[in-house]
């Protein structure tokens, strides 16, 4: 729900479809169109039909839980890289990385200052930095960054804990050259 819509607009629905669909087997159960109805303020209405069918097939081939891996969650419908990443790193403790708009902000503006890097090469960084020990928490804490302190226009830098590692903060190659 939180894919290109603020917040604000999706806690009262995402409360609303819990309680609606407290599980994907409750989920799986239901119409397609009540889903589509129940989502259809917050836009993108492409998205509750393939959460809907998500949720069809994990009760089908996984019992109603999601399974455990980047390959295997990729391979259901409706879920990417990033949304792979933040279930397997979140929900299940596992070393994968997420990037969003956040993560690639941060992850350029350190290891390449304002210079526009390639998708590829910000989910290589993103995949070599997630630590074995709480991946979950780190991807978290660099989506809260990027939303936050790493900011599109007017990044707060003097606030920022990777400020002294950043090709972006101000003064980096003085102190460096």
């Amino acid at each position: 729900m939180l894919q290109q819509t603020q917040v604000d607009r999706v806690v009262p629905k995402y409360g609303e479809f819990l309680r609606k669909y407290p599980s994907l087997t409750a989920l799986a159960g239901a119409e397609a169109r009540e889903v589509r109805k129940i989502w259809y303020p917050l836009g993108y209405n492409a998205r509750p039909l393939r959460l809907h069918a998500l949720a069809r097939e994990t009760v089908a081939r996984y019992g109603g839980r999601l399974p455990r891996g980047r390959e295997a969650l990729t391979a259901l419908p409706g879920i990417g890289r990033y949304t792979a990443g933040a279930v397997a790193s979140i929900a299940h403790g596992e070393r994968a990385a997420v990037v969003d708009t956040n993560v690639r902000r941060v992850l350029t503006r350190i290891h390449h200052g304002r210079r526009a890097v390639a998708d590829a090469r910000v989910w290589e960084h993103a995949d070599r930095l997630v630590p074995a020990a709480r991946p979950g928490d780190y991807n978290q804490a660099l989506m809260d960054l990027g939303a936050t302190v790493c900011t599109p226009r007017q990044p707060r830098c003097p606030a920022c804990p990777v400020r002294r590692g950043c090709r972006a903060a101000p003064g980096f190659a003085r102190a460096r050259g």
